[in-house]
């Protein structure tokens, strides 16, 4: 089963209760956010500080947004997270809500790898670039690679968990869509195993394109690590159809028990 309808859930913020969360939320990042950039720029020519300052900044930042938004969370296994590092942590894309649930559970070293059009985005694409998260440009082959094979190189010299969202773009619908490949040729180019880490609920709490935000909890599956010492580009198709139907699998028994 490739995907059910999207989680049911309570009735959402009215819209002036939205506005003052999202006004109060977007305030607390843009301060926080601020202090960060302030604390990494003596940090510039080290891309390990920065990245270990993101990462204290992130478990402290996260839940409290998603507690100004009413989300609450619930994080299982997260022991297997913390076990298997350096890993490449995998995620679905199904909701704005994504960003600050990483945020929460982020690795002792993770390392975010987004497309570049983050990096326009006000605030957030400065906070994110300076604190040492990489953008991909996906638009050219060539730079694609080049990014890759520069975070290949930063895993392999300062031991990073890449952060890694495979179905590129977020969700328009609730549904899983299809993996890119990208997380493959990291994976066998840097012979980490793979986490998948599913979050349910994402999109009935804040579905993409919209300020519709309700009240709930989301829950985070922490699976168990994929080896990928076998993995190899000849059986890349195999890697993402296997990987991808360990999230259709356990997204379709959550919907199932609901």
């Amino acid at each position: 089963m490739d995907g059910a309808a999207p989680d049911s859930a309570p009735a959402p913020h009215g819209a002036f209760a939205t506005r003052i969360r999202l006004g109060l939320a977007v305030l607390v990042f843009v301060l926080w956010g601020g202090l960060l950039v302030l604390l990494c720029i003596p940090l510039l020519p080290s891309r390990k500080a920065r990245l270990r300052l993101g990462s204290a900044f992130a478990h402290a930042l996260g839940p409290t947004l998603l507690a100004i938004l009413g989300i609450r969370l619930e994080v299982e296994n997260l022991e297997r997270l913390r076990a298997a590092e350096p890993a490449i942590c995998l995620i679905n894309h199904g909701s704005m809500l994504d960003a600050l649930v990483s945020m929460a559970i982020w690795p002792r070293h993770g390392c975010g790898i987004g497309k570049k059009e983050q990096a326009r985005i006000p605030v957030w694409g400065l906070v994110y670039g300076i604190a040492g998260n990489l953008f991909i440009d996906r638009s050219n082959r060539e730079r694609a690679i080049a990014t890759m094979n520069e975070a290949v190189a930063i895993i392999r010299r300062i031991g990073i968990s890449p952060w890694v969202a495979p179905e590129g773009t977020r969700s328009l619908d609730g549904e899983l869509a299809p993996f890119k490949k990208g997380f493959v040729h990291l994976a066998v180019a840097s012979r980490l195993p793979c986490v998948p880490i599913v979050m349910h609920n994402v999109f009935a709490l804040w579905p993409a394109k919209t300020l519709r935000i309700t009240p709930g909890t989301v829950r985070v599956e922490i699976l168990e690590p994929i080896p990928t010492d076998d993995w190899s580009i000849e059986t890349l198709d195999q890697h993402i159809a296997d990987t991808r139907a360990v999230f259709v699998d356990a997204i379709s028994r959550s919907r199932s028990a609901s």
